[in-house]
């Protein structure tokens, strides 16, 4: 993805991101900031008519990621983190080519501490003039052997081609508990990038939507990988493009194999199902809805999916779905990552305006009542982010709920250096929000 320019209010200049200060610090020298504002419950100036604001301010934890010690073009989060006990885990990347670079990240809540688990770039050991990926782009997956797994992305379209060696992308892996880190399969589908991923943590199955070497090539080839076996299960040319469900209960993949990019207001689109009990060509089903960001499923069978101004719910047993309600609480619809809460199932969280501008929103953090079908921004972070530590937050790909529902993780792009009121800014740097929930906001 390029460096898109997001629009804000009015035309200033801004301070390119070479003249900024490398790593990026807090005013207060410290690592992570730690307050509670009333400014977080102070609405954006877009919020729409019937959308709650929250009663209670949360505690907000913020830290800029470390390693961002030179500019990228831009240091940015594509991928969907997850959250395990009192650890998040993310992922952010340079996005430089050929020569980019990525790292995985753990944020323990309790230390209140960030760091790097893996150095892509060092992992690979790969030649100078050599393409290293510079994205994380697919989630990043916990299986049940102890292990997370995710991929890898280029950054420029046009650096994956034999010219930089390209052959394909990598499957990697890392084992908190023990430290380590390997390459589970480089180039599992030929040529391919792995931009989209989900994995099945019970059969250890990676799913993977990819994009093609040649840019010009659109086709989404569906990728089906046997990590215990190290090898391939099944490929073929009509993958997802960026999400798809996974129900663990039964093995079952559904998506829309269509891999058109999520736009506009198109109608509810049919799924297909993919069963790893009988390997083959997907078949449709009889459910239609949208889908840009998909949840986990919860015990109930239930999963939720979102698409620009629509909030969805599928039932992994009946196959069936239903359109629960709207789901933007502004001007910006665009939602990358859904989490539910797994301790009550009752509330959606999300972070609308992913590829940018949640800024012109106020950067709201959202809660969805699913029992209630209603909106409720838990937390408008622009304001604060932006007086005490000169970032605006403007979009996230990344977001996750703590198993006890009390906390909600955000990996945001976002920028530093720009003048207030600039018209025009840029992502260049990525920081992290931890929302604590007050239990006055989260009743069962």
């Amino acid at each position: 993805m390029r460096n898109f320019l997001m629009l804000c209010v009015a035309p200033t200049l801004l301070v390119g991101a070479e003249a900024l200060k490398w790593p990026p610090t807090l005013p207060s020298g410290k690592s992570v900031d730690t307050s509670t504002e009333a400014s977080f419950l102070k609405p954006g100036p877009n919020l729409r008519e019937g959308v709650a604001v929250a009663k209670q301010a949360p505690a907000v934890d913020f830290l800029f990621y470390p390693g961002q010690d030179y500019p990228g073009k831009p240091w940015s989060a594509w991928g969907d983190g997850l959250a395990v006990g009192d650890k998040y885990y993310s992922a952010i990347g340079d996005h430089k080519a050929p020569d980019g670079n990525a790292g995985l990240y753990e944020y323990d809540a309790g230390a209140k501490t960030l760091r790097r688990l893996v150095d892509v770039r060092a992992l690979l050991k790969l030649p100078q003039g050599h393409y290293t990926p510079g994205k994380i782009h697919s989630r990043i997956d916990l299986g049940k052997d102890g292990w997370l797994y995710f991929s890898t992305h280029r950054g420029s379209t046009r650096i994956t081609t034999e010219q930089y060696h390209y052959k394909g992308d990598w499957i990697i892996r890392h084992h908190p508990g023990r430290n380590v880190t390997e390459i589970v399969a480089h180039a599992p589908l030929p040529m391919q990038c792995l931009p989209a991923s989900v994995m099945d943590p019970d059969r250890l199955i990676f799913y993977a939507g990819t994009t093609d070497g040649n840019y010009q090539n659109k086709r989404v080839q569906l990728l089906a990988y046997d990590l215990a076996g190290r090898k391939v299960m099944y490929s073929d040319d009509h993958g997802f493009a960026r999400c798809a469900i996974l129900s663990r209960s039964t093995g079952r993949l559904y998506f829309h194999a269509t891999g058109r990019e999520a736009a506009g207001e198109a109608a509810p689109e049919r799924l297909v199902r993919y069963d790893p009990a009988k390997p083959g060509p997907p078949v449709a089903i009889d459910a239609a809805l949208r889908m840009r960001a998909a949840s986990r499923e919860l015990p109930s069978g239930l999963v939720y999916t979102t698409e620009q101004d629509e909030m969805w719910e599928f039932n992994t047993r009946t196959e069936k779905a239903r359109r629960l309600g709207a789901a933007m609480v502004g001007t910006r619809g665009y939602t990358a990552s859904l989490n539910a809460d797994p301790r009550t199932g009752r509330y959606l969280y999300y972070v609308p305006g992913a590829h940018g501008g949640a800024e012109q929103d106020g950067s709201p953090v959202v809660q969805f009542d699913v029992k209630m079908g209603k909106r409720k921004v838990v937390a408008f972070l622009r304001a604060h982010c932006e007086a005490a530590f000169g970032f605006i937050p403007q979009g996230a790909y990344s977001t996750a709920v703590s198993p006890d529902g009390a906390r909600v993780f955000v990996t945001w792009n976002g920028n530093r250096g720009a003048v207030p009121g600039a018209r025009k800014v840029d992502f260049n740097t990525c920081a992290l929000t931890v929302v604590n929930i007050p239990e006055s906001e989260r009743q069962p």
